[in-house]
């Protein structure tokens, strides 16, 4: 899927803002909630634990907290950062505020395994495809998630002279857009990656990344682009 980000009326991205609801409080939602933010973007974070969700919206700039019905009928855009195996359950009791709305999730199914952390769907389904069962109104997206919580700290990330890429997955053209926005105002490089049934390949490109880092590696050590190689042709 090919997908063009909208026109912004500058070029740093930031003036084409959206309303975007975080469910949960952990890690992920807060990094990602302070990018948002520092994009300009308003961030209403909820939570089972209101307490919790206004520490979150508290460490990250976000303009308001509250319930997860009020933060999935804050805006255009929601972000599921709960546990992998909690997502479909919680998309499901949710379905109706989810109804017509982006849905991205950014969960990683994670088992640790006998060789290093596994895929704890198998490999058969991905969470996306899950959460798009449980709220069949909604719009997933699969983004977010190859990267290590860390990164989206950073303000604009790049690497080697370029913006980070992020891989997402979707069905709906308008969510492709929305979510390609979204990434382009974070400074960052929109790569579409096919329909939802690819998701389960970014899930299981997160889980070979973290196996990777925690033997010392570096994962991107084993991807290098082909034209690099001396005498390089497509094929």
């Amino acid at each position: 899927m090919s997908v063009t980000p909208r026109t912004s009326r500058d070029t740093d991205d930031r003036s084409t803002h959206m309303r975007i609801g975080i469910l949960g409080t952990g890690a992920m939602a807060g990094a990602l909630g302070s990018a948002w933010v520092r994009a300009g973007h308003n961030v209403r974070v909820g939570g089972r634990d209101t307490g919790a969700a206004a520490r979150t919206a508290r460490l990250t700039g976000a303009s308001g907290h509250g319930t997860l019905v009020e933060a999935a009928a804050h805006g255009e855009a929601v972000l599921i950062a709960v546990p992998a195996d909690a997502a479909p359950r919680l998309a499901e009791e949710l379905s109706h505020p989810l109804t017509g709305r982006t849905v991205i999730d950014c969960t990683v199914p994670m088992v640790p395994g006998a060789d290093g952390p596994a895929l704890a769907t198998g490999g058969a389904t991905s969470v996306a495809r899950r959460i798009a069962d449980a709220a069949p109104g909604a719009r997933v997206v699969k983004a977010f998630g190859v990267c290590h919580e860390s990164i989206w700290t950073l303000d604009r990330p790049a690497f080697e002279g370029a913006p980070l890429a992020v891989p997402f997955c979707t069905d709906q053209a308008d969510a492709a857009s929305r979510v390609a926005e979204l990434i382009a105002s974070m400074g960052c490089s929109p790569l579409p990656c096919g329909g939802l049934d690819r998701a389960v390949l970014l899930e299981a490109t997160a889980v070979f990344a973290v196996g990777v880092w925690w033997s010392g590696a570096e994962a991107r050590h084993a991807f290098p682009a082909p034209a690099l190689a001396p005498g390089a042709v497509d094929d």
